[in-house]
């Protein structure tokens, strides 16, 4: 179910070869250089954290850590795509790689999609129901279900392994759309249009809204300095997710539904006057998949604003905090001033 932006058939007089050959390239590198630093350097804060704190992974950052790992996995994909483009629509990688390289775009997006749907669900039950997210946190459970997840978005994209390469003008496709194949396409894209965006939006929206009259209550009736944490971090999470769910899934899935339909229009009447409907469309479809893969930049931020364990790592180790502690060995004076500023600080 590739979406795979119209036809590169040179006799195709709609065909926006120059406009992908343009703009697939430069995003792509853009959005691997940014994706590949932004999470790794997540990786090593989330790694040295838990490791020189001595502490369990909690259920949100075991979330967030197989959401990193699928980042990671579709930014390294991303090199291969430009590749592509650069050597003017010909795939040079082999068979096998081409299948890969659009199943795992659609591992990462949707394994993302129910990624932060389970992360909002998760911090939703912490916020209403503390006590019970108390009991039953634990990291079997977490991991459990971030298997879960994987196999189902493994599952659901079995199809891609099917979209294998093609000969045509001497050169070989990989990344096109086969417009024989249409029909079965267009009820992927249905089935996945329902299961891997909608339905999660909307627990997501549910989860937040009932989350948000939550804390506002809890504000007024109780406001302390427990609860203002509380609040910023959720309304932290809430303004990540939904930027990214608005501003990288949303348009795709959108684009692509319309691109899908218009092209199958195409195969059944001739084009007359609605050439410049459906480069339109063919256009919208490569900025919105460039959108959708620029989400591997956005999920880094949940880590460094929403992250457990990130803030208190990041001051222990800036040179201010460092200082502190090498007074506090020195002098008794300056061991009571830094405490004084690390509480400030920490409040």
């Amino acid at each position: 179910m590739e979406n795979r932006n119209g036809s590169n058939n040179t006799n195709d007089p709609c065909s926006i070869s120059e406009f992908k050959r343009t703009v697939y390239p430069i995003a792509y590198l853009v959005i691997f250089s940014i994706g590949l630093v932004g999470n790794l350097i997540s990786l090593i804060f989330f790694i040295s954290s838990t490791w020189k704190r001595k502490v369990s992974l909690t259920p949100v950052n075991i979330i967030m850590l197989n959401l990193l790992l699928s980042d990671l996995m579709m930014v390294c994909s991303l090199p291969f795509r430009a590749t592509y483009y650069l050597m003017n629509s010909n795939w040079v990688f082999g068979d096998v790689t081409c299948r890969i390289i659009s199943y795992v775009f659609y591992i990462n997006m949707y394994g993302s999609v129910y990624f932060l749907a389970v992360m909002s669900m998760v911090r939703f039950v912490a916020i209403v129901k503390p006590f019970a997210y108390v009991r039953w946190q634990t990291s079997r459970r977490a991991w459990t279900i971030c298997i879960v997840i994987w196999v189902i978005v493994s599952l659901m994209s079995i199809p891609l392994l099917g979209a294998g390469t093609s000969v045509e003008s001497k050169r070989i496709k990989c990344l096109d759309l086969n417009t024989s194949q249409l029909g079965t396409i267009i009820m992927l894209n249905r089935g996945s249009l329902f299961l891997g965006f909608v339905l999660p939006f909307a627990v997501i929206s549910v989860c937040y809204i009932f989350a948000a009259f939550y804390l506002l209550k809890l504000k007024k009736t109780r406001p302390n300095q427990r609860s203002q944490v509380n609040h910023k971090k959720s309304c932290s999470l809430v303004i990540i997710v939904l930027l990214i769910f608005l501003a990288c899934f949303m348009p795709y899935h959108v684009a692509r539904t319309l691109f899908l339909e218009a092209e199958m229009d195409t195969t059944k009447y001739s084009l007359g006057e609605s050439c410049h409907y459906i480069k339109i469309l063919r256009k919208a479809a490569v900025i919105t998949h460039v959108l959708a893969s620029g989400n591997s930049c956005l999920d880094p931020l949940l880590f460094f604003f929403v992250g457990e364990n990130f803030i208190s790592f990041w001051r222990q180790h800036t040179p201010r905090r460092q200082s502190c502690v090498i007074e506090q060995n020195v002098k008794v004076l300056e061991k009571i001033n830094c405490d004084k500023d690390r509480r400030f600080r920490l409040i």
